[in-house]
């Protein structure tokens, strides 16, 4: 049975042309992801010091990959959506992601308890692209002040009421939960109301026609079918990475390492990050020597999340920097 032209022809406007270069940057995107999680399996295999990819250059460049990707989820629920809500194709997206999450988990819980990803990007992924259908016909530049909003938001309302684990997936926490990948509703949600802001803009504007009819050379061809295999991708790279990281430390493992070594040298990089070498030196040798005082780091090294534990590293930390302040004040007027 053949279906009537005026049918086809309004279907055929509902259905938005593919733009071959939203796939390519999302190819690249996931390429760059597995460039961080391959050197995060390094790390936590000992080949590299510890904290490395929790820092610096490493931790903007993996809030940068993050950023990128849920941006472009917010730039292709635009155009999946944009005209009107294709309901069936939706659910059934959702639902992979959704399963696919839960699935991640289930497996970090029982293989990394400590560090489990109990909302990680996935996890976003599905509950943005269901906050994300109210903003679909909402004005771009009412978009865009909202998300400026959600990524404003941990900066001024961090709670203590947002402690409780049932609620650390919004992201307003007063310190972050331990987790090998935490990307909270806040502000994470903002990189995909820009994206479908910046759709909106873009298909008001004829630059997403334009961008459409960009057809690119065969150099493509890898990042495309990555970009259109993105969850499949993601699944899979992951224990690939590892697992290949494993067989090689089975012929070649990593030197021993004493763990209060590995310590200070995590404390040290994490401190550089605001103050100068010399008191981060002293700094974390009084945390490591208070620690061991007290009798206190098997439970330091286990990650315990207890609140009163993280209150008791505060004050630790507060003393210590005090302690430091006046040695460094000290030796300078000597």
């Amino acid at each position: 049975m053949s279906i009537p032209t005026s049918t086809a022809t309004v279907q055929d406007s509902l259905k938005p042309k593919r733009i071959i270069t939203i796939d390519i940057a999302r190819g690249i995107a996931l390429l760059a992801m597995a460039s961080y999680h391959f050197t995060w399996d390094l790390e936590f295999f000992g080949y590299t010091d510890p904290g490395l990819t929790a820092f610096g250059w490493w931790k903007f460049y993996a809030r940068c990959i993050a950023s990128t990707f849920l941006f472009l989820v917010g730039v292709s629920l635009y155009l999946a959506h944009g005209k009107q809500i294709r309901w069936p194709g939706f659910w059934k997206r959702f639902a992979m992601v959704a399963g696919a999450a839960i699935a991640i988990s289930v497996v970090t819980r029982l293989a990394t308890p400590d560090g489990f990803i109990f909302f990680g990007i996935l996890h976003e992924i599905a509950l943005a692209s269901l906050l994300g259908l109210a903003f679909l016909r909402l004005p771009a530049l009412l978009t865009l002040v909202v998300a400026a909003l959600v990524i404003a938001a941990p900066f001024y309302l961090r709670s203590e009421i947002f402690d409780h684990p049932a609620l650390w997936w919004v992201g307003l926490s007063a310190s972050n939960p331990r987790s090998n990948d935490y990307v909270p509703l806040f502000p994470w949600f903002g990189a995909v109301l820009l994206g479908i802001a910046a759709a909106k803009l873009g298909s008001a504007s004829g630059g997403l026609a334009r961008l459409a009819d960009l057809v690119p050379g065969r150099w493509s061809n890898p990042l495309l079918f990555i970009g259109r295999h993105s969850l499949a991708f993601y699944l899979i790279h992951q224990p690939l990475l590892i697992g290949s990281v494993w067989l090689f430390s089975q012929i070649m493992p990593a030197p021993a390492e004493n763990r209060d070594v590995g310590f200070l040298k995590s404390c040290q990089v994490s401190c550089e990050q605001q103050r100068d070498s010399a008191f981060c030196t002293s700094y974390c040798g009084c945390m490591l020597d208070t620690l061991r005082g007290e009798a206190t780091l098997d439970r330091l090294y286990s990650g315990d999340q207890a609140a009163e534990w993280k209150a008791h590293l505060a004050d630790l930390a507060s003393t210590c920097t005090a302690s430091t302040e006046s040695k460094l004040m000290e030796g300078g007027q000597q």
